[in-house]
């Protein structure tokens, strides 16, 4: 017998578990209430002295945030049973409603559209008709008002080109570069190349150029080319002392004389003065 009972009991213990279920509240709790003047406890942020109202927590300016608590923004809110969104009101047959019927959708009518006005044609017609002012074009539209039409499309509807069937639209893709003539230094060669066919063609232009007969100078073209030599005047002396020899001579000879001439000529680029015989402009 007590075989049979623990045999009957062990269906019952291999049950399993239902999972306890948490309604939406538990889920979702509803959100913060505002705070009031019920809420506040000693110590807290928002206690105030004086006269306190409930609406002093509803401004968003006054209400401070608890040390740990998300800030309050004061808002009143719905209660629980309020259903955020956008409730759909309709009635759903549900499958065999769609099943059996076929709701088609019926084309609202379209009102007519105005049509632009041709300002163009109205402006012409107006200077043929010698309108200048605008008051005088203003009433020409008036008793004049054209249209453009919807069956004048030229402007709009163009034919578009044949294209063979096999094209295809889009940018060209960039070529690979080429690494193995880089490596090799390929378009350096190339290059050389060129430079050896140019030379070679200038070469053989040069040989083939005609060479023309010897060019005979002519007296206009010797003339052209000739630079006559200037008559440099001696300066001009007083008659009395033309013939008055020096009556000091500082140097022993006449070579000497030329010698310090010489060594002042050579250092006449580096000597300060209007006769460069100054003190030197280097130290």
């Amino acid at each position: 017998m007590p075989e049979a009972q623990s045999s009957r009991q062990d269906p019952r213990r291999r049950k399993k578990q239902q999972p306890v279920r948490r309604t939406v509240s538990q889920i979702c709790p509803p959100p913060r209430r505002p705070l009031t003047v019920a809420d506040i406890r000693p110590g807290m942020e928002n206690e105030r002295l004086g006269v306190v109202r409930d609406s002093m927590f509803q401004n968003p300016l006054i209400v401070k945030a608890e040390l740990g608590k998300p800030r309050e923004r004061s808002y009143t809110l719905p209660g629980i049973d309020f259903n955020y969104g956008l409730y759909v009101r309709g009635l759903d047959g549900g499958v065999p409603e769609a099943l059996g019927h076929w709701n088609v959708f019926r084309q609202q009518p379209t009102c007519p559209h105005e049509l632009t006005r041709n300002y163009i044609a109205m402006n012409r017609g107006a200077v043929k008709a010698g309108l200048v002012t605008a008051r005088e074009n203003f009433l020409y539209r008036q008793l004049n008002d054209i249209r453009i039409s919807d069956q004048d499309d030229r402007h709009v509807k163009k034919e578009m080109p044949s294209l063979p069937p096999n094209m295809t639209f889009g940018v060209v893709a960039r070529p690979s570069t080429p690494f193995f003539d880089l490596l090799q230094h390929r378009y350096q060669q190339l290059w050389v190349q060129e430079q050896k066919a140019t030379q070679k063609a200038i070469k053989l232009e040069k040989r083939h150029k005609v060479i023309l007969g010897k060019l005979y100078e002519t007296r206009s073209s010797q003339l052209r080319k000739c630079k006559p030599p200037v008559k440099l005047d001696a300066l001009w002396h007083m008659p009395q002392f033309q013939k008055v020899p020096p009556h000091l001579d500082t140097f022993c000879t006449e070579a000497d004389r030329q010698r310090a001439i010489k060594a002042h000529q050579e250092e006449h680029a580096v000597r300060q003065g209007t006769l460069r015989m100054g003190n030197y402009t280097h130290p």
